[in-house]
């Protein structure tokens, strides 16, 4: 049953990469823009400071504003990507030691929190409700509902079906729904900052005059 469900894991894992790739292939349909103006700057540049500097709260207003939000989020997302490491480490039959499990577990337990604060949050702020589509709340409960199957797994092995389950619902769902900014966050900022740093605005102050 263990064996089925791990390459269950296996082929949902397949699914939600080859999808993902297949996005990301038909952005190339639209053709490639020639850019007229001569470079400023290299993109190289603008691309380290979208994943440095640029993620920093005072780099963002909207971050800066919402500080426990931002600080959130990377709690969040932090517990997600340890989960995913777990995910990984019984697929292929590697242990933790017992202070990377406890670790684990901290970190699992922070997203966790963290994702059902974003959750509620989204719930009760009647702004935020507005601008929501089910889609929003459905990540949100799938990725929530993995990070606490991750953390009983922990301690719990005969838990590893019901989790295993989990793993495959959220994977197959990653590429339909809005988990996938997972993947296209990082190919949307390397975009942003090639382009931005080869016109020498990103970073700031490696603009040639």
């Amino acid at each position: 049953m263990l064996l089925f469900l791990k390459v269950g894991v296996l082929l949902a894992s397949l699914f939600a990469v080859v999808s993902l790739s297949v996005l990301v292939l038909k952005t190339f349909s639209f053709g490639r823009s020639l850019l007229y103006s001569e470079p400023r700057s290299k993109g190289g540049k603008g691309v380290l400071y979208v994943f440095g500097r640029g993620m920093m709260p005072w780099e963002k207003e909207s971050a800066g504003k919402h500080l426990p939000t931002y600080l959130g989020g990377i709690a969040y997302h932090t517990g997600i990507f340890a989960a995913l490491a777990y995910l990984v480490s019984l697929i292929i039959s590697v242990e933790f030691s017992t202070s990377l499990i406890l670790a684990l577990r901290c970190t699992v337990a922070v997203g966790f929190l963290s994702g059902i604060a974003l959750f509620l949050k989204r719930i009760l702020l009647p702004v935020i409700r507005k601008i929501s589509c089910p889609d929003d709340f459905a990540a949100n409960l799938l990725v929530d509902i993995f990070l606490a199957f991750t953390f009983i797994q922990t301690y719990s092995e005969s838990f590893a079906p019901f989790y295993y389950l989990a793993a495959i619902v959220m994977l197959l769902y990653i590429p339909v729904g809005k988990i996938r900014h997972c993947f296209f966050f990082f190919y949307a900022k390397m975009l942003l900052g090639t382009f931005y740093g080869r016109r020498g605005v990103l970073p700031s102050g490696t603009r040639r005059d």
